[in-house]
């Protein structure tokens, strides 16, 4: 089992570990001797036993706030899940109906003798401008 010393508020302390977790202990060492900074910047030198309470329950109270945070993102996140299900269960809506308008034939016709006309004025139109 390896012994590895942390520094938490300027001070040593050899701790046991499980092999391989050498790391992570010195980030939760790092992250109490943060706190214990910041007690020290604030109240000066002080009991280690009490330095270390004190970092502790500095820590405790952002793991706790840390935890509320992570209970308001699960109940957000259950509501949207449920809306997403609620969508995916509703039923289709039902196609826009859209109508066209039907030209009737004889519409269709008139139109194709107007455009007949138009260009039979448009050869006679050419041929006299062409003479």
């Amino acid at each position: 089992m390896p012994e590895v010393t942390i520094h938490i508020g300027g001070r040593g302390f050899e701790v046991s570990c499980q092999e391989g977790e050498e790391v992570f202990l010195q980030s939760a060492a790092k992250m109490l001797d943060d706190e214990a900074q910041v007690l020290s910047d604030q109240i000066g030198r002080m009991p280690e036993s009490r330095m270390l309470l004190m970092a502790g329950l500095m820590l405790a109270d952002k793991a706790a706030a840390s935890e509320d945070r992570i209970k308001t993102v699960e109940s957000k996140l259950a509501e949207v899940e449920a809306e997403l299900t609620n969508l995916k269960n509703a039923p289709a809506p039902e196609p826009e109906r859209v109508e066209v308008a039907v030209v009737p034939p004889s519409v269709t016709d008139t139109l194709a003798e107007l455009a007949a006309r138009a260009e039979a004025l448009a050869s006679v139109v050419e041929e006299k401008s062409a003479k």
